[in-house]
């Protein structure tokens, strides 16, 4: 296929890509905007195996065979509660690929330099040889590769084992002088980059490499768990800030586009959880968000929790005109999104509205309990976001907590001292009632206890989410 082709097949790849990004920006046209965006790429993969510069299909068609059998394994089983691990994760294998891609291109054109060159070239003919093999443009392009792939590879793995709430995570200890240390090593990376585009040469590539492996962990480190969805939708935007770069590096018009469009569409996303989460953008770059302490004790908190039963939660809900469901993280854990559903239809039979108050960062991903209900075929006209919510809490009868912590906890409204001082929250200590469904009082991600628990309004039912649900729906049918 000639370079005209491939270049028009990438053209047609990139303006797929932008049609699928836009209808994902709605749940009704989300399904086609994702399979707009899989033909996209299914061109633009095709279009580069038809490229001439492609030598040998040998190794890619066991890349090929190799990957799809990992992915199908991966879907197979992979549980959903588990998609913002694996989300990390694919986050830290681009930035992974994009960085190994870069030192080989850097290496083979190094390569090609000095055999064009000969053996018995002089320094300065040498020095011209590399210079018209890789101009300054590209070598910063190298670089920023090298960095911004080898930090979301480190900080992406960290991330992950975070999330999935590794045992030897808590065991690693804090770095002393953080903020110098990356200080530190943010001079070196500028220093060798520099040395880098003066004088090629593949040890200094790799030693930036290594150095922002370092920076990535150090700059994921300290982030508090509570803080994840922030981290992900941040190293989302990396992973495609590196693949742009090695787009540069082999000049591949589809990479830097779709590259572009992944880091552009993550830093929003990082804006739009940064003010849910009443964040800073630079505090999350530098990796110096909230402390995971607490002003009070549990035992001071909790002093007087009311706990309750699926009979008397049943006879609430029978007089109420309005309730309010409010899902979080234990939701995804217990699969209770069905009973739910479940649990809403027969509210509505009875004459009962029935709401869902959605948090930007519910969960451990953004848009994580949105999927989740979409799965159970909830309507999405149910589904009101945090701010429209809050309007309604103080009209709505029975406020229906399952498995939310951090996002309803009212020390963020009230608590100048708290952690999460200042994070916008659904306000379900507002409502008439507040049933919250958990298996015990056991904190949320941002490790500190909850005064909703312990409202004078608000009732405990101590459970698993779906089976709660599920004795709910017994009481009521029974009532």
């Amino acid at each position: 296929m000639s370079r005209v082709w491939i270049d028009i097949c990438y053209l047609v790849a990139s303006v797929l890509f932008i049609i699928g990004l836009k209808g994902l920006t709605r749940p009704r046209t989300a399904v086609r905007g994702n399979l707009i965006g899989a033909v996209g790429m299914l061109l633009a993969v095709v279009a580069t195996l038809f490229d001439h510069e492609i030598v040998s299909y040998g190794w890619i068609i066991v890349g090929i065979i190799g990957g799809s059998a990992i992915g199908i394994y991966i879907a197979q089983t992979i549980k959903f509660e588990q998609m913002p691990e694996m989300v990390a994760l694919l986050n830290g294998l681009g930035g992974f690929a994009s960085f190994l891609v870069a030192g080989a291109e850097l290496s083979r054109k190094l390569t090609d330099a000095r055999a064009t060159a000969g053996d018995e070239a002089s320094k300065q003919e040498l020095a011209k040889a590399i210079a018209a093999a890789l101009p300054t443009d590209e070598l910063v392009a190298v670089a920023a590769s090298g960095i911004i792939g080898a930090v979301t590879l480190l900080g992406s793995l960290v991330a992950f084992a975070k999330l999935a709430e590794l045992k030897f995570m808590r065991d690693l200890p804090q770095i002393p002088n953080q903020n110098l240390v990356n200080i530190i090593a943010g001079i070196l990376v500028l220093l060798f980059s520099t040395l880098l585009v003066q004088d090629p040469n593949v040890f200094l590539y790799w030693l930036i490499v290594i150095v922002c492996l370092g920076l990535g962990y150090s700059l994921t480190i300290s982030i508090g768990g509570a803080d994840m969805p922030v981290v992900i939708a941040l190293l989302n935007s990396y992973s495609g800030l590196a693949g742009s770069a090695t787009g540069f590096v082999l000049q591949n018009n589809v990479l830097i586009i779709a590259g572009s469009l992944v880091g552009a569409s993550g830093v929003i996303l990082t804006k739009v959880m940064c003010d849910a989460m009443n964040r800073s953008l630079p505090a999350v770059l530098f990796g110096t968000l909230g402390p995971s302490a607490s002003t009070k004790s549990a035992d001071e908190v909790y002093a007087n929790v009311k706990a309750t039963s699926a009979e008397e939660i049943a006879m609430l809900l029978e007089v109420a005109r309005k309730v309010a469901i409010i899902p979080g993280y234990g939701m995804a854990v217990a699969q209770a999104q069905h009973a739910i559903r479940d649990l809403s239809n027969l509210l509505q039979s009875k004459g009962i509205e029935v709401v869902y108050g959605i948090h930007p960062v519910a969960g451990r991903m953004p848009g994580h309990m949105n999927v989740l209900l979409a799965e159970a075929d909830i309507p999405y006209n149910q589904l009101k976001e945090m701010d429209e919510i809050n309007l309604e809490m103080e009209q709505t009868d029975v406020c229906l907590v399952i498995g939310a912590n951090d996002t309803v906890n009212p020390d963020a409204r009230e608590n100048p001292n708290s952690p999460i001082a200042g994070m916008p929250i659904i306000n379900a200590d507002k409502a008439r009632t507040c049933v919250v469904v958990k298996r015990s009082l056991s904190p949320g991600f941002a490790k500190i206890p909850n005064p909703l628990f312990a409202a004078d309004n608000a009732l405990m039912y101590f459970a698993d989410g779906k089976q709660a649900i599920v004795d709910i729906i017994i009481a009521l049918k029974s009532g």
